[in-house]
């Protein structure tokens, strides 16, 4: 792409990411295309007829050839926007997903003075509760090592390593206001039907979770009426964990037969019914 204008490198990119079957190929090459002139997309688009340099045509032709192999645009920048704050991603965690704001925006909601992040991954959930509620001790948890490290190196670069608790492994000892979990709940069966960004690049750990999707809940939900506070029911201890589509009843039902009460289902903005939330030691 050596001499091509903006106009003509984003043509030929998306041409091909479409051949490709990429599901958003303008937005992707758009993306691909700023991070390697080192500008955002208003800047493209308000000088498409500029020469992109040749160095950055070579960045972006490399760039375009990781994305035509279905990699993340995440991956290949190298990190992913989450509410407020910017992480750092790589392939040893799942890219992070908007629906699973949700479990932010319910902290913010109930206001803990300390919470348990389960399964935390690139660290998303635990740091934007530290960055969005200042008062609120965190603790994040992960089975990986190298979830871990990307975790830390998160809040280290955001500032907000002082404020979490990382600590390998699932419950760790201890009583929370809120647990929060993100755990896998792709189910056997469904993985053929996942795009190849998350089948093919993702951690499978991180996503399968048995024939039914329900076997990582099946084993962790039990446990964790023990690490809850109990008080008044109004400030009884809560769980809330994300689900896939059609889980809703099936992890409630864990929850009632775990003890927990009030349980609800929460709806994420496409209106799948994506958090399930039940409160320790409340009944009906």
């Amino acid at each position: 792409m050596t001499g091509a204008t903006v106009r003509d490198a984003l043509a030929a990119s998306i041409d091909a990411l479409t051949a490709a079957g990429v599901d958003e190929p303008r937005l992707d090459a758009e993306l691909l295309l700023g991070e390697a002139m080192g500008c955002g997309r208003a800047a493209l688009m308000a000088d498409s007829g500029a020469e992109v340099p040749a160095s950055a045509a070579r960045v972006f032709g490399e760039m375009v050839r990781r994305r035509l192999r279905r990699e993340p645009v995440a991956y290949i920048v190298g990190r992913k926007g989450f509410r407020h704050i910017e992480l750092a991603v790589d392939r040893r965690v799942l890219v992070p997903r908007p629906e699973t704001e949700l479990l932010v925006e319910l902290a913010l909601e109930l206001r803990p003075e300390n919470v348990l992040d389960v399964g935390t991954g690139s660290g998303a959930i635990a740091l934007a509760i530290a960055d969005e509620l200042p008062g609120c001790a965190v603790t994040a948890t992960d089975t990986s090592v190298g979830a871990l490290e990307v975790a830390r190196s998160n809040a280290e670069r955001l500032g907000l390593i002082d404020r979490i608790d990382f600590v390998g492994g699932t419950l760790p000892d201890g009583e929370f206001d809120l647990v929060l979990a993100n755990l896998p709940y792709v189910a056997e069966s469904d993985w053929p039907s996942l795009q190849p960004e998350v089948t093919q690049w993702e951690p499978r750990e991180a996503l399968l979770a048995g024939p039914d999707g329900l076997g990582a809940y099946r084993a962790f939900i039990p446990g964790c009426a023990g690490h809850l506070h109990r008080y008044a029911e109004q400030k009884a201890g809560a769980l809330a964990v994300e689900v896939g589509e059609g889980q809703t009843q099936a992890v409630a039902a864990l929850m009632e037969g775990a003890g927990f009460g009030a349980i609800e289902a929460r709806r994420d903005l496409a209106g799948i019914e994506r958090v399930v939330l039940g409160r320790a030691g409340v009944s009906g």
